[in-house]
């Protein structure tokens, strides 16, 4: 048994390693999702140790905060209950008298820290598939932290910890200063909540996670196009979108495409071939997809017909793996299909492809997808709000 003397010293040496964790852990958090060169955290060891992907999931925050800072105010507020003797004594902190029995409030939010800890480390392991050392690290220290402040089995234990603490609040909120500072933080806490929660100025993946989730899941007749022609054939505003039919990301700014279209109908977007494939682009170091050439020039020969935006939709959506399934959509499609594989197979189409190529490199593409206006480039896919705000200062006007 701890005695009783030794509990703050060593529930004061656990919470500072804790607080050194999470700061390490709020620098993973910060390095992974907003320092793009970043260099990879010793944290992340193979694809299953990985603090960095961990961190760019949707669960590594609550109400739009890193968990890390959450992690960083319970440490805090334990650094503060130890205090809590002292404190009162001066005149700015004397509301810290309401805290009676400062172990007992650390023993139960420590005991309650643990109980949220184990529910994120199944999270991590069933749901991410990911697991974060630092994470189980600060696990790990929240039950140490509980266990030590906890109250003897003589004394009811965790059980008598809880209930002094619940009643030392309701007479501390009896009086009425208190109760009036005690709302009045509620309703601060609330307001900031609400705002992280909703802008997600802390947590920009989750909004960009969510609408990812929206492309995956969206059904082809919600944004079918029929037709070559995606946005007015006399807007001033044109952007070049350069994409390969292999990448799946492609895909989902294809779909993302048809709502811009939407909003904005001084732009147009004109679709440019860049295929990650040597088949036809021999300036590829490296070799890519194999199917992105054959899937280009069948592309090409559909828009001759007038049906490249039907034709590049469904070829997005199906990801047919050779050229019997590309075909088949082809004559789903309706399609004159001799004349399809004549111009695919054509001096034509090929010289097409191969200036796209040529017009990707000399403006610097190294992947897809890519939006390009003049000089202006875009590349990936970006959250609706990000692309809106990249249109708008390239030209774009709102309808």
């Amino acid at each position: 048994m701890i005695k009783q003397e030794l509990k703050p010293v060593i529930i004061a040496i656990l919470a500072a390693l804790g607080f050194c964790v999470t700061v390490e852990l709020a620098m993973v958090y910060y390095n992974a999702l907003f320092a793009a060169d970043a260099a990879p955290s010793i944290c992340s060891v193979n694809e299953f140790i990985d603090c960095d992907g961990v961190a760019r999931t949707n669960e590594s925050q609550f109400f739009g905060i890193p968990l890390a800072y959450w992690g960083m105010f319970w440490y805090a507020f334990v650094f503060l209950m130890l205090k809590a003797k002292e404190l009162k004594e001066h005149k700015l902190f004397k509301f810290m008298e309401v805290f009676k029995n400062p172990l007992d409030y650390i023993a139960v939010l420590g005991l309650f820290s643990f109980v949220v800890s184990v529910i994120l480390l199944l999270v991590s392991l069933f749901e991410i598939k990911k697991l974060c050392i630092f994470c189980a690290i600060t696990y790990l220290i929240n039950l140490a932290i509980a266990l030590v402040a906890t109250r003897p089995i003589k004394e009811g234990s965790f059980w008598a910890s809880l209930k002094q603490s619940v009643n030392d609040f309701l007479d501390a909120i009896k009086i009425k200063p208190y109760a009036i500072a005690f709302s009045a933080v509620v309703v601060a806490a609330v307001a900031i909540l609400t705002y992280t929660s909703t802008s997600l100025v802390f947590a920009p993946h989750v909004k960009s996670n969510k609408e990812f989730e929206f492309y995956k899941k969206a059904k082809i007749e919600d944004y079918l196009v029929s037709g070559n022609q995606l946005g007015s054939k006399d807007a001033p505003v044109k952007v070049n979108v350069y994409s390969d039919f292999d990448c799946p990301v492609c895909r989902y700014l294809h779909i993302q495409l048809y709502y811009l279209a939407k909003k904005y109908p001084n732009v147009e977007f004109v679709h440019k071939n860049y295929p990650l494939d040597q088949e036809c682009n021999k300036y590829l170091p490296f070799p890519g997809h194999q199917n992105s050439c054959m899937k280009a020039r069948y592309a090409e020969a559909a828009m001759m017909q007038g049906k490249y935006l039907d034709f590049a939709a469904h070829v997005f959506a199906e990801q047919p793996d050779t050229e019997e399934k590309v075909l088949k959509i082809a004559e789903d499609l309706g399609l004159d299909m001799k004349k399809l594989k004549q111009d695919a197979k054509s001096k034509a189409v090929a010289e097409i492809i191969e200036k796209d190529i040529k017009d990707a490199l000399a403006v610097g593409l190294s992947g897809t997808p890519a939006m390009i206006v003049g000089k202006h480039k875009k590349m990936g896919l970006n959250t609706m709000e990000e692309a809106q705000k990249w249109l708008e200062r390239n030209g774009a006007e709102r309808k």
